[in-house]
């Protein structure tokens, strides 16, 4: 069994061994400090790693070690990162806590006498900055760069700058990675930008140099209720334009990719909800059904809902949507638990992630604490299939070595019985 068919036959509920993801999405990866550490410890080539995504200080798990990691998933690469700069140019940086790494062209950091460094739109450092790592810190903050807001003078196309039809760049960014890619044996990850609702770590638009529009993230969750009619004129736009460069999408990559990610919006906190199941009803649910019924009519991806936090009163929504996966799984989370979520979901819907707590267990507890969680998630998840095995979320940097290894040992340990 190749690991694309280990992966699809666990997002069709089918038993067998649980596939693995680290490192397919900027949802699913581990921090830069992290990758350097695990490929010291499998004694692979020394070189600094690249940071794909700045805004998590995300690293590049390649080939090799995804392959000693035993990662059955590979994602298609960004064009771009969260700071609106090209993935491109790569040159060396060292980061505030030693560690030299390689960074895109554009990164272009502010690095102040206290320590903070900040980092700029599309690399453009004639404009105010977009986002600040805080001394001391590991990934950067977006910066919230509201102008005064005049009631009388919003204009939801303010907010649909960002929404645009796919350019011939992109579309050759996306053959490029056809070839990369050919003759792959794991499962595929793909996107498309726009497809994301709502997402608040997207709404202070980082990527922009002069984003108009609702930009601040209290101003945006204000607006869900007082500004609705607001909302849903940007949504409507999105979604418009994202169907189409879906369209686009599928006639460029067609069957290579098996999962594509929709949206990172998140809907919990660690104890509540960010809106009610009845906003989320009227607000979300008919844009998340429109994208998912265009992609089930069209194509054979499984889609990828993720959303942190306490969001059991939503799952029954998420699934009436069409979303075919949830992540990250935060069993943390208050009703999060993970024998309950499997229960009365498991069965509607796959699990991707879940698999070890992030916050506590990883970070935290001994490599004897971690393997005890990791077995203890797989029995409960893994149970006709429906499941691919990661962390809540990336792993942080200063997770221990030890801890990351043993989580991946439990893996092995548990599928070397299936």
């Amino acid at each position: 069994m190749t690991s694309r068919e280990k992966v699809l036959r666990s997002l069709n509920h089918q038993s067998g061994p649980v596939p693995v993801d680290i490192g397919s999405t900027g949802l699913t990866s581990m921090h830069v400090s992290c990758v350097a550490g695990l490929r010291q410890h499998y004694g692979l080539p020394d070189h600094p790693v690249k940071v794909v995504e700045p805004y998590q200080m995300l690293g590049e798990v390649e080939d090799d070690l995804a392959r000693a990691l035993g990662s059955d998933c590979v994602g298609m690469k960004a064009r771009s990162t969260m700071f609106g700069f090209k993935n491109e140019g790569w040159r060396e940086w060292r980061a505030p806590w030693g560690q030299v790494m390689l960074v895109p062209a554009g990164f272009g950091p502010r690095e102040d006498p206290s320590g903070d460094v900040y980092v700029f739109p599309e690399g453009d450092t004639s404009v105010p900055p977009s986002g600040h790592m805080p001394a001391g810190g590991y990934f950067f903050d977006a910066i919230v760069r509201q102008e005064p807001i005049d009631e009388d003078k919003l204009n939801p196309a303010d907010n649909c700058e960002e929404f645009k039809p796919v350019d011939a760049a992109e579309i050759a960014h996306w053959r490029g990675e056809l070839v990369r890619l050919k003759g792959e044996n794991r499962a595929i990850v793909g996107g498309v930008g726009g497809t994301g609702f709502g997402d608040i770590a997207l709404v202070p638009a980082a990527f922009l140099r002069h984003p108009k529009g609702i930009r601040d993230v209290t101003e945006w969750y204000v607006s869900l209720v007082e500004r609705r009619d607001y909302v849903h004129k940007i949504f409507d736009f999105q979604c418009e334009v994202a169907l189409k460069n879906l369209e686009v999408y599928a006639q460029t990559v067609g069957d290579l990719i098996d999962v594509i990610v929709i949206c990172g919006t998140d809907f919990g906190t660690q104890s509540s909800q960010f809106c009610s199941t009845a906003t989320f009803a009227d607000l979300y649910a008919p844009y998340y059904k429109r994208v998912n019924d265009w992609i089930h009519r069209h194509t054979k991806w499984k889609t990828f809902k993720h959303s942190c936090g306490a969001i059991r009163p939503f799952i029954n929504q998420f699934i009436e949507c069409g979303f075919d996966i949830l992540n990250p799984v935060q069993c943390s989370a208050k009703d999060m638990e993970a024998p309950r979520l499997k229960a009365d979901f498991g069965d509607r819907v796959s699990f991707w992630g879940g698999g070890v707590d992030t916050q506590r267990t990883l970070p935290f507890g001994t490599p004897e604490e971690v393997r005890a969680q990791v077995t203890d998630r797989l029995r409960t998840f893994s149970v006709n299939g429906g499941f691919v095995f990661n962390t809540i979320h990336n792993i942080q940097a200063r997770t221990p070595v030890a801890n990351i290894v043993a989580m991946m040992d439990a893996v092995r340990d548990f599928n070397a019985g299936r």
